[in-house]
């Protein structure tokens, strides 16, 4: 009888030493596992920002007919000079320095078209 306690004590010691040698031996050099993000997609499939609620896009506002009215003479005031310049352009020897009313059209034209823009803009 003793010598089955003998068997049975040396098979459960050898047991609690796998164990514990399975633990602490093995566990050591396996890589933890990164735990998932809280902010990660359910779906991995999805693009980012496609499995959330849709963005809200403002609504643009209705254009305001007294601005596209105000754009509209604009434009044509902008088409009339450009036309008078394109014209003293042809009639101008363009080797001579250009008369100082020619440059004021031309930055006339430039202040006008930024104007449009602007306004266009909002």
């Amino acid at each position: 009888m003793s010598e089955s306690r003998r068997k049975m004590l040396r098979m459960l010691s050898g047991a609690v030493g796998i164990l514990a040698a399975e633990r602490w031996g093995y566990g050591a050099a396996q890589t933890p596992q990164p735990m998932a993000s809280p902010n990660a997609p359910t779906n991995q499939n999805v693009p980012a920002g496609m499995n959330g609620p849709d963005l809200i896009k403002p609504d643009k506002a209705a254009p305001n007919p007294v601005i596209q009215e105000q754009i509209a003479t604009s434009v044509q005031q902008l088409y009339k000079l450009a036309g008078e310049l394109k014209e003293e352009v042809e009639h101008t020897n363009l080797n001579t320095t250009f008369s100082l009313a020619f440059v004021k059209k031309a930055q006339q034209i430039e202040k006008l078209a930024k104007q449009i823009k602007d306004r266009a803009k909002g």
